[in-house]
Parts: structure tokens; sequence; C-alpha cells
């Protein structure tokens, strides 16, 4: 299987590495307050199609997608999201993943002016074939006024699952958010290379409005991946 063909299956999860914790731990030990509390939180929700790095995880078809996250003291987090996906991973059997289940343990906080997230994630696709792999993600954010600016790694290391290679995904993303505006525009680039991509660059331009617990969003996705076309997303989801 190619790398085009196995990006375009893989599904999005979150993720939290010990050894950029431990870089950056000191400098947010003043911030451990900010969540001292358990809590538990969710979503649920459909988009018309699951794009992921410009690709699309269910054949272009809409998907069902949702997930639960437990906040823990000093801003840990345990995390499970699931959606729908295109038959991914097909075993000797015949049959392969029709959903993606990823968990996730994680922390935030704040550090040096910037709101961190830093996690450990695992791709879970039930019936597929040797495709589970985990990935380490960090992100860092810093708003100005109306203007959020993301900054962010996922990084994959060497697994059998991912034919031996890693694959490192680099990100930059702006959200733009005025008060008296009834939409925020948000924006994203990003850069891929490794087991899934060789130097493939995607993009998103999008809408977001959040009424009460509902949040609705309009997207605009392209990448000059092998394979890989335009498309316009919506999506709907619901908070609790």
């Amino acid at each position: 299987m190619t790398g085009a063909i196995m990006f375009r299956n893989l599904a999005s999860l979150a993720a939290c590495v010990a050894c950029a914790v431990l870089t950056v731990a000191g400098a947010a030990r003043a911030q451990d307050a900010e969540s001292e509390g358990w809590g538990l939180s969710g979503e649920i929700g459909a988009v018309t199609d699951y794009q992921y790095r410009g690709y699309s995880l269910s054949g272009g078809d809409g998907a069902i997608q949702g997930g639960l996250t437990l906040d823990a003291p000093h801003g840990f987090y345990f995390g499970i999201w699931g959606s729908r996906i295109e038959e991914y991973g097909v075993g000797p059997d015949g049959d392969g993943a029709r959903i993606e289940i990823d968990l996730s343990v994680g922390r935030a906080f704040s550090a040096a002016g910037w709101d961190w997230d830093i996690a450990l994630l695992r791709y879970g696709y039930p019936d597929g074939t040797d495709v589970d792999y985990f990935e380490v993600p960090v992100s860092a954010a810093r708003t100005a006024g109306a203007f959020t600016t993301t900054l962010g790694v996922e990084y994959a290391p060497s697994q059998d699952n991912l034919g031996g290679e890693d694959n490192l995904y680099l990100y930059i993303g702006g959200d733009y958010a005025p008060e008296r505006w009834p939409v925020a525009v948000n924006a994203r680039i990003g850069r891929e290379d490794g087991a899934f991509a060789d130097g493939k660059i995607d993009w998103m331009v999008g809408l977001a409005r959040d009424i009460g617990p509902v949040s609705l969003t309009l997207q605009y996705t392209d990448s000059d991946g092998p394979g890989a076309s335009s498309a316009v997303v919506g999506g709907l989801s619901l908070g609790f």
C-alpha cells in the first residue's frame, strides 16, 4: 500500500509526550493551579466529509463524529474520539475498519505567554489489520485581541504499522473572531513528510459560529498531495 493510500485512510488523533512535558514543566509550574478539579465534557456532531490534512478519510461521504474528555487536576486530561471512515486496513478475512477510535492522554497549560497542549495519541481502527499507530502532537497558541495564532507539530515515531518509518507534520493556523462579527474566520497551512507523504502541503480556510452549545462550521480544504482534491465541508456539533 502506498503512503498516499495509507494517508487517505488515517484518522486524526491527539497526543502527549513525556519528554516535552519535562522540557516545559519548570516554566509551567506557576500555572498548575489553572485546572485543579475533575470535569467531564463532550461533543457529538456530523460533517459532510471527514477531511484530514487535505484528504478525505470518509470517501467523500458524511460522517458522524463524537468524543469525551475527562479533565484532571493540573491540566491533565484523558480523551476518546470516534468517527465513521471509509473501510481501511482490510485483512485476509476481507474485512477492514469502518470506524476510527482515538485514545489520548495529555496536558494543557500556560507558559511563557503561550497556551500549550502536549499529548500522546493512539489512532485505533477496530477490525483493521496492522494499521493502529501512535503519534505525539504538541501545539502552542497565543491570543492578541481578536486574533489567535497556533503553531503545531505532530510526530509519529518509527513503528511497524508505519512500515518502519516515522512521520512529521508541521502547521501554523490563525483564528480571527471580533466580538462584533457574526462568525469567526480561520485558516491553516501544514507540511507533511515521512510515512504518509513526501513533502505534501495542505491548507484550509473556513468560517465558524457558536450558538449556545451548538457549533457550525464551513471550510474549504485542499492539498497538493497525490490523488487529493479540494472540498467544501460543512459541520454541526453539540457540546455538553
